[in-house]
């Protein structure tokens, strides 16, 4: 990895959703029986954002919110944290997001999307102008801004204002399948804008996905995607992805830790810190905020993906997201009990 990135006024830029979570307080208890909840900040780049700021990063949020009390809630949520909002947009006629959560250690986590009119898939190309990614060392992005349009446009176009700019561009996969029209329409996005990527960060399932092709795949689910063998595996599709222009693809391989594949073939391991699950939703975008910290720092890619690792480890023990993202000193004093990054 190089050393430090230049100097900017924003260590990150993070565009995409954001949403008020309701998490299940019923931990165990089948969704039928769940009998209350509790609410969160949520959504894959807002939670990113308030994850590197409690790290000490100088983060920046763009993302769009409804003129509803739930735009209030995320707002004054991330003002709290200290997230720079100014480039967050409120959309008249179109509400804030809202995701319900169920909780069922350890392998069963269901939840439900309410994005029909979601403000912030309304993100157009004037955003995108008005937001400073030139300003900022790494403009990072999720997958699922890509879905549909304008958002989708507006991602495109700041990902390559970026590369213009030399600010390096994160792409955190975030399959959502039903998010999507067709699965296959994920991929086929993904790979056109990878030109303009510096760093791909997905699950195995999700990076999988980016090479669905086969119309008997067209309804795969998020968990049957994950158990094909997609044009033999994994590692087909990481190799795919870096002929398409990245650095680097970080496959996220959960209690195993992360894995880092270089354009070069050089694969490098970060193991992972074993702890009891709680609660998985979330502990990916924690690894997020934790990884971009030790890049934007120039840590190697080992100790910066070890530091993800750390992230998602403690998130996973805890109830919801944004709200349990750790501070640097609390990571670092996790790692340190485990024997150090």
């Amino acid at each position: 990895m190089n050393n430090q990135l230049s100097p900017r006024t924003y260590d990150s830029l993070h565009m995409g959703r954001s949403s008020i979570d309701l998490y299940s307080n019923d931990v165990g208890a089948p969704f039928p029986e769940i009998t209350s909840f509790a609410a969160y900040v949520g959504g894959s780049p807002t939670n990113i954002s308030v994850g590197a700021r409690r790290l000490g990063l100088k983060t920046a949020l763009l993302t769009g919110l409804g003129v509803d009390p739930v735009g209030d809630f995320i707002q004054a949520f991330l003002d709290k944290e200290g997230v720079d909002t100014t480039y967050t947009v409120r959309k008249p006629g179109h509400r804030t997001s809202a995701v319900v959560l169920g909780i069922e250690p350890p392998d069963k986590f269901p939840l439900v999307y309410y994005r029909d009119n979601c403000a912030d898939i309304e993100l157009t190309i004037d955003d995108v102008l008005a937001a400073p990614i030139a300003d900022s060392k790494v403009f990072q992005f999720a997958g699922t801004n890509l879905c549909k349009e304008p958002s989708r446009s507006a991602t495109m176009h700041g990902a390559e204002i970026a590369r213009r700019s030399g600010t390096d561009v994160v792409c955190d996969l975030d399959f959502r399948p039903t998010q999507w029209h067709d699965p296959r329409a994920f991929g086929v996005v993904i790979r056109s804008v990878l030109h303009s990527v510096d760093i791909v960060i997905g699950t195995d399932d999700e990076i999988k996905a980016t090479v669905l092709r086969d119309a008997s795949q067209m309804h795969l689910t998020h968990s049957q995607i994950s158990d094909t063998k997609i044009e033999g595996d994994a590692l087909f599709a990481i190799r795919t992805l870096l002929s398409l222009g990245p650095k680097a693809v970080v496959q996220k391989v959960g209690a195993l830790g992360a894995r880092v594949h270089l354009q070069d073939g050089t694969v490098i391991e970060a193991p992972g810190f074993p702890v009891e699950i709680y609660n998985v939703l979330g502990a990916g975008d924690a690894f997020g905020a934790g990884f971009i910290y030790g890049y934007v720092h120039g840590w190697d890619w080992r100790k910066a993906a070890r530091l993800g690792n750390a992230c998602g480890a403690i998130v996973v023990t805890k109830h919801g997201c944004a709200n349990f993202m750790p501070t640097y000193e609390e990571v670092m004093a996790f790692a340190e009990e485990r024997g150090g990054l």
